[in-house]
């Protein structure tokens, strides 16, 4: 009998799980033991930002400059264009398509160069053709980052990366920069390339994209990595699954494999915990004294699964949506009419009030996983106590049996 027992309370952890959801554990913030010292992961959809590591610091970028310098090329120059290649290029340092002295080549073809070779003197060749110098084309890129992409803290001061105290940007503008870059359809093409057959006057080969992640980890569309001892190892990658699509920047950290690796627990945090949300361009919304706006545009907005969001608009009529401990500013987001201060908005769908709050597709049914478990345990302890009572009730019977079947011996 007490094997039985002992049967039935090895069962219990059985019994309790059956008819529960199996859930797979998430990756939260609280594991995400990163190594580079500046971090950043955006949603390339709404530029909403996932995670961040003092994503604002002024860091050296390295080789993830020519992000930028190939961008100037293919939206502001003629890839057509033959491109003869001078003493100043060929002698760059460092990583290089071993270009020579009056090698003449395409523009298109210095892009590919520089993007999957990360070739420095392609760099130079392409800053010297469009503006005359490096110091004249690295303005340029200045210019161009600030006025059409928005960055705040980048410097340039050479198209490739080598080292120079003044060429900083942070990891936020580096987001900014990458989104930017991976919605232009030819960049986007090239920095996804594994490989191609280099044919020039000084070299003949097979080149294989710097960026390792196209081949180690599913999804991955490009975008570039970079090194230099004093930036330590940069790198920004892009990733796709589904209709998801995040970019993550790690800057400076100590060695290839711990970039990689931050990068992959970036991604990996951001596919599991994140969905994006988008409201219609004319939905209504409502403030709290009734007033009513209308969407302006078409929003998606970056929110955890079973995250809460509120709305509410600003004073410079820009609509704030909090989700969680997260805030984003949607520009141009309301109709053009002014508030004197930050009030609530209520969606309004179908002239009915919907609730604020965006409701999850996974079902909520942590209260009722609690309650099973309770009645389980219940259930378990009532059957363990019966079986604990009938089986005293029968050794008290034996006892008394055995000591009648003795009685009557000593009586013989």
């Amino acid at each position: 009998m007490m094997n039985k027992v002992m049967a039935i309370i090895l069962l219990i952890p059985i019994l309790l799980t059956l008819g529960l959801p199996i859930e797979r554990t998430k990756a939260s913030t609280s594991t995400l033991d990163l190594f580079s010292e500046s971090v950043l992961l955006v949603d390339a959809k709404t530029g909403d930002v996932l995670f961040e590591k003092d994503s604002e610091r002024v860091m050296y970028p390295a080789s993830i400059t020519k992000i930028v310098t190939a961008l100037l090329a293919i939206e502001e120059g003629n890839l057509e264009d033959i491109v003869t290649v001078s003493k100043n290029a060929r002698d760059q340092e460092g990583s290089r398509v071993y270009l020579l002295e009056g090698e003449q080549l395409s523009l298109h073809k210095l892009v590919k160069g520089l993007l999957i070779n990360s070739g420095n003197d392609a760099g130079t060749a392409i800053a010297e053709h469009m503006n005359g110098s490096e110091k004249e084309f690295a303005k340029r890129m200045t210019s161009f980052v600030e006025n059409k992409i928005g960055t705040k803290d980048t410097t340039f001061k050479n198209p490739h990366g080598l080292y120079n105290p003044d060429h900083v940007t942070t990891a936020r503008d580096m987001a900014k920069i990458a989104k930017y870059a991976m919605e232009n359809e030819l960049f986007r093409e090239i920095v996804g390339t594994k490989e191609i057959e280099w044919i020039g006057e000084g070299w003949e080969t097979t080149l294989y994209n710097h960026h390792r992640l196209l081949w180690d980890y599913e999804g991955t569309t490009g975008v570039k990595n970079g090194f230099v001892p004093e930036s330590g190892h940069t790198l920004i990658t892009s990733a796709k699954r589904d209709d998801t699509e995040l970019i993550a920047v790690t800057l400076k950290a100590a060695s290839k494999y711990y970039s990689y690796q931050d990068t992959i627990k970036l991604l990996d945090y951001g596919f599991e915990n994140f969905k994006v949300v988008d409201l219609k361009k004319g939905k209504m919304v409502k403030d709290a004294s009734g007033k009513e706006y209308i969407l302006a545009e078409n929003i998606s907005i970056s929110t955890k699964h079973e995250e809460e969001m509120s709305f509410m608009v600003n004073e410079d009529m820009q609509l704030v949506i909090r989700a969680g401990d997260r805030e984003f500013i949607k520009e141009n987001a309301l109709v053009n009419r002014k508030i004197s201060e930050m009030k609530p908005l209520t969606i309004i769908e179908d002239e009915k009030i919907a609730s604020t709050s965006v409701d999850s597709s996974e079902p909520k049914n942590s209260s009722l996983n609690s309650v099973v478990i309770f009645l389980g345990i219940i259930f378990c302890l009532l059957i363990l106590s019966l079986i604990q009572r009938r089986w005293s009730k029968k050794r008290k019977q034996q006892r008394i049996i055995k000591s009648l079947t003795y009685s009557k011996k000593n009586n013989m």
